[in-house]
């Protein structure tokens, strides 16, 4: 295609993509205005003596935080488009100064032809096309600086896109799964140690915990639709490959097998997936590492080995201590294990914290306080 061809569709897809970026940024002062809205509607349903008032007040705030989720829904989506336009515009400039160097060099062909006819400028005609090769060379160098700065500017975009959201004034909401059909864990000492870890944080009244104990796979599901969680906690045994569920029945049992792949679905089939998973369980490392590398979640936690019960547990009650306490997910991913090096432990290096492309995480702070 000639160069006029292409500076007519890159044109056209600028302006799709200040369109995209228009409508992303009116979508996200949307989802401001709404939750601004359903923040000021609780306050008004606190502080009412009214029942009525109150129901009808929380009815407002849910519609109102309802409606910001769809509103944010929608920005990401006009980002995604927008950030998709700035790819072809780059990929446009570059077919665009190919053309133009073929144009020109088609052009040059023409006036060497019509040269060679003249031998008395011979001279000053080489010299002439000395100059103008010199002045492509630095056209094709700006070119190619201008198309550098394009493809930083998408994989900005891109990196924007990954990042985790913004904190939001809202309760931080825990699942905690545990599963020991054998007997053979104390997960219930570990969920015990958790929520009085929580307990006694600065932070207690901005967290709600919903422990799910003697968890199937059923619980799973039902726990990521009903609790939207932003961190699901599971303790338990697994590997590299498996996590191992409890089986629906009365008696011990050896346990229900679910595959990394199948717990890897589950976690990115709603809605809003959880920024954080902790897998509480021996050699659970990998698992974790394929969750955060494939953007399932922000960040994952598992263990690079085999780890003993007292270890995981104190782990696992100083990590939400410190979260409950405002600190960021790499910080009290830190100082957990730094508790297990104070206590003497050998394994306090097991524990370990993957972060998806994007994701920074000592900006990570999962949620701030209500007040």
């Amino acid at each position: 295609m000639s160069s006029s061809t292409y500076r007519s569709q890159l044109k056209r897809k600028r302006e799709q993509r200040v369109d995209a970026e228009k409508r992303a940024a009116s979508a996200r002062s949307k989802e401001t205005e709404k939750r601004a809205a359903a923040a000021r509607a609780r306050s008004a349903a606190a502080s009412s003596r009214s029942e009525s008032t109150t129901k009808s007040k929380l009815r407002g705030a849910e519609r109102y935080e309802n409606e910001a989720n769809s509103a944010g829904r929608d920005s990401a989506s006009w980002q995604t488009k927008a950030s998709s336009y700035l790819k072809e515009e780059a990929r446009l400039i570059q077919q665009l100064s190919d053309a133009e160097l073929a144009e020109q060099r088609s052009a040059e062909r023409s006036r060497q032809g019509a040269e060679r006819q003249r031998e008395q400028v011979v001279r000053t005609e080489a010299r002439r096309r000395d100059e103008q090769e010199r002045q492509r060379d630095r056209d094709a160098a700006e070119v190619a600086r201008r198309h550098q700065e394009l493809a930083a500017q998408v994989t900005t975009h891109e990196d924007a896109i990954a990042h985790l959201r913004e904190p939001r004034k809202e309760n931080l909401r825990l699942l905690i799964l545990t599963a020991s059909g054998k007997g053979d864990l104390r997960v219930g000492r570990e969920q015990k140690r958790i929520q009085d870890a929580v307990r006694f944080a600065s932070g207690r009244d901005s967290v709600t915990i919903d422990v799910r104990p003697a968890a199937t796979g059923d619980d799973l599901l039902s726990g990521l639709t009903q609790s939207r969680p932003h961190i699901v906690h599971f303790s338990g045994h697994a590997n590299e490959s498996v996590v191992m569920f409890e089986q629906d029945v009365d008696g011990p049992n050896p346990g229900a097998v679910v595959t990394g792949a199948a717990l890897a679905a589950a976690l990115a089939a709603v809605d809003e997936p959880p920024l954080l998973v902790v897998l509480n369980a021996c050699s659970s490392a990998g698992q974790a590492e394929r969750i955060a590398a494939g953007g399932i979640a922000s960040f994952s936690i598992g263990h690079s080995d085999s780890i003993s019960d007292a270890d995981a547990i104190a782990y696992s009650a100083r990590l939400y201590a410190a979260l409950a306490d405002g600190q960021s997910i790499g910080g009290a991913h830190d100082l957990a294990k730094a508790a297990l090096q104070i206590s003497g432990t050998p394994d306090f290096d097991l524990p370990t914290l993957y972060a998806a492309p994007g994701a920074d995480q000592r900006d990570a702070v999962v949620v701030l306080p209500l007040n």
